[in-house]
């Protein structure tokens, strides 16, 4: 199979350099609202900012694939002596929290880097800079796509079986030699 090279981007986190601000949340709830910038609330964001304010520990997270499952792990992690469990630092929207989830809709909410937009608005936005968008150039398997006949024969195959398709093809040739 073919292959291709593909830039692929990701966000880069420093949480020592996380201030807890949350202008990543706001930015990204405001991008995302209908109409865009109509309004601003958090809980569309693809970002959450997980804190501990006590310890000044703050730690953003963004949006990644849907789990259609609770995971099995629930491992816990220790940062300077605070316990956290695995779920609060976990990128994918699942059925076991409400995170990453559209508060109308209860939908999965993933990160689309602010598709459109020169780079994500929360890098942008991030004064700290502990936000930075990354690109890597990585390869990968080019898969054709079908084209527009085979998607409706796929169907009918699966609709009708193929052996009622080849016996129609076969009498629409006959019908159309004689």
């Amino acid at each position: 199979m073919a292959t291709e090279k593909k830039i692929i981007k990701t966000i880069r986190i420093d949480a020592d350099k996380c201030n807890g601000c949350r202008a990543c949340e706001m930015i990204c709830s405001a991008f995302h609202a209908l109409p865009k910038y109509s309004s601003s609330n958090p809980a569309r964001a693809r970002i959450r900012v997980v804190r501990h304010p006590l310890e000044d520990i703050y730690v953003p997270v963004y949006a990644g694939e849907s789990a259609g499952a609770e995971c099995a792990g629930r491992d816990r992690y220790v940062i300077d002596g605070k316990e956290y469990d695995e779920c609060a630092f976990c990128r994918a929207p699942c059925p076991s929290r409400e995170d990453f989830k559209e508060p109308d809709s209860g939908l999965p909410l993933k990160c689309d880097m602010c598709e459109g937009e020169d780079e994500p608005l929360c890098v942008k936005w991030c004064i700290t800079d502990a936000l930075v968008l990354e690109e890597r150039e990585e390869e990968v398997e080019v898969v054709d796509e079908p084209e527009e006949l085979e998607i409706g024969l796929a169907s009918l195959i699966e609709k009708h079986g193929m052996k009622k398709i080849q016996d129609a093809v076969a009498r629409m040739s006959s019908a159309k030699k004689g």
